[in-house]
């Protein structure tokens, strides 16, 4: 475990620079930080979506929770794995995880037919918001990946989280007996 903060504001970055998980410093526009940043995001929109599904009170959607707050460990690892050049920590292994789930979940739901909005609930809306910030973080991940080596499951977890936290909305959509919100051809 590396150094913890006794204090909040440190000046560092006060330049425009912030420091690396291995002591070096970077811009805070390099593609590592808006990547670092990316995931960080996600984790917290990740966090949101837990709570919503726990104060539901559905053992399914408690389920769902469970899992996802212990993705949300992975998803601080390859934070920490992107401040750390050269350092992986996210796995095949975990990739599986979220596979296994997401084939779980599937089972219950019916085939797509249509375009699906986000809303229906807040925490359907909420399901979907952190489909697309975790998109976004892979977009970042992969942006890094252009010019520096990025760990190849971390980008293979990141694509399989975004896949089930649109499973996972439509999940919530069933369990919770909302009506998903198709798209309508204008």
């Amino acid at each position: 475990m590396g150094k913890r903060l006794s204090k909040i504001y440190t000046k560092t970055g006060d330049r425009g620079e912030t420091g690396l998980g291995d002591g070096s410093r970077i811009s805070k526009t390099h593609p590592r930080v808006e990547a670092m940043g990316s995931v960080d995001e996600l984790n917290s929109i990740v966090g949101v979506v837990v709570e919503e599904l726990l104060q539901a009170s559905h053992p399914d959607l408690t389920d769902i929770a469970h899992f996802l707050r212990s993705l949300q460990h992975r998803i601080f690892d390859l934070g920490g794995e992107i401040s750390i050049p050269g350092f992986e920590i996210v796995t095949a292994e975990h990739v599986k995880a979220i596979e296994e789930n997401l084939d779980a979940l599937n089972e219950h739901l019916a085939p797509l037919e249509n375009f699906i909005l986000p809303g229906g609930s807040h925490l359907i809306a909420n399901c979907h918001m952190a489909r697309a910030v975790c998109r976004r973080a892979e977009r970042s991940v992969t942006a890094l990946a252009e010019d520096e080596t990025v760990n190849q499951a971390a980008l293979e977890f990141l694509n399989r989280l975004s896949d089930y936290l649109f499973v996972v909305a439509r999940s919530a959509a069933r369990i919770t007996g909302v009506d998903e919100v198709l798209w309508e051809k204008g």
